[in-house]
């Protein structure tokens, strides 16, 4: 039986695939070139990504990112960042989600920390 719960990650430039469900920007801004009906996109949730100060200190320095995902994740646990979280879970327990970023080393973004959170914390 497979994951109903299964959480992926990609950029918001790669095209749809068929396992996709529904593709979710958690992304702080939106993509440069993109219409706001881009079925790449998908859903928009702009809260549940970090905030601007911290992302602007993260810079996708790889040095960084154990501090990143420190930081991020006390982020998720204020009452904005856990009611973003809490309608990301909602939508991981609907169907799969492919969560998408704008962010080129994907496995170093937001979107991976979010992917691992809603894995280990089942959805």
């Amino acid at each position: 039986m497979g994951n109903p719960r299964r959480v992926r990650v990609a950029r918001v430039y790669q095209d749809q695939e068929p396992a996709d469900g529904e593709r979710v920007l958690v992304d702080r801004l939106w993509p440069r070139g993109f219409r706001k009906d881009d079925p790449r996109v998908g859903r928009w949730l702009p809260n549940v990504a970090p905030s601007t100060e911290l992302r602007q200190w993260y810079g996708h320095k790889p040095e960084r990112f154990d501090d990143f995902v420190a930081r991020y994740t006390a982020e998720l646990q204020t009452p904005d960042g856990a009611a973003a979280l809490d309608e990301l879970r909602q939508l991981v327990r609907a169907g799969p989600v492919t969560l998408v970023t704008a962010a080129r080393d994907v496995d170093r973004s937001q979107a991976a920390v979010l992917a691992d959170l809603l894995s280990h914390q089942g959805g």
